[in-house]
């Protein structure tokens, strides 16, 4: 009788930690959401510009599908570093060079990506100005400030029997792979990172997270 009490006891302090935790994330969320998105609105300009110059044909923002909280698909922003016609360039480049389709498979990363706008295409990427947009992900609510990365439906059978452990919660703008070494880290030790995060969980280690960010982002490390 005292085991089950003792268990339901620890079980509403769990639940009212997490709903805690939520409120106080989400309004993080929001409130860092609108403060960036004020003050990169000059910098959403210049790049807007940028892109279109660079490569008039295709949108400047795009939505790529990705799977959120929950399983849910949702749309990422990102600014367009790609040419248009993209999608055919990977598969004819694919289809013809071996390593390069492996080097793709390994990650869905390549480091000399042909689809690449050159010049703006490249410097967004390697800044990580590009996923500016997802502010707007996070003000919205679809995305967090800091989670696990976004993946695509090809990356889930990365995570394994972790899948439904990342899908607990949402994904981030930034997070612990991003500022781990991103691209020259391996994707288990990516897996890792996230299953790190979601077992840590809480605004202090946020915020850690967000500093070390603007640190990478300075430095450029890891991002291509």
């Amino acid at each position: 009788m005292l085991s089950n009490i003792q268990t339901a006891t620890r079980r509403l302090t769990l639940t009212s930690q997490n709903n805690t935790y939520t409120f106080f994330k989400r309004s993080f969320d929001i409130i860092f959401s609108l403060f960036a998105i004020l003050l990169f609105s000059p910098i959403f300009l210049i790049i807007a510009v940028l892109i279109k110059i660079n490569s008039p044909k295709g949108e400047i923002i795009f939505g790529h599908k990705r799977i959120g909280k929950d399983g849910k698909l949702f749309k990422v922003y990102k600014f367009r570093t790609m040419v248009p016609n993209a999608e055919n360039i990977l598969q004819e480049l694919l289809k013809n060079n071996p390593e390069k389709k492996e080097e793709y498979e390994k990650d869905f990363k390549l480091k000399d990506d042909p689809r690449i706008i050159p010049i703006v295409g490249n410097f967004l990427r390697k800044s990580s100005l590009d996923e500016l947009p997802q502010f707007f992900n996070s003000l919205i609510g679809n995305m967090s400030i800091v989670g696990p990365r976004p993946i695509i439906q090809a990356e889930i059978e990365k995570y394994g029997k972790y899948a439904n452990k990342l899908f607990s919660v949402k994904p981030g703008v930034t997070g612990l792979w991003q500022v781990s070494g991103r691209n020259d880290i391996s994707y288990n030790e990516r897996v890792n990172l996230d299953m790190n995060y979601i077992d840590k969980k809480n605004l202090f280690e946020d915020i850690r997270i967000i500093f070390e960010t603007v640190r990478v982002m300075l430095f450029r490390k890891g991002a291509y």
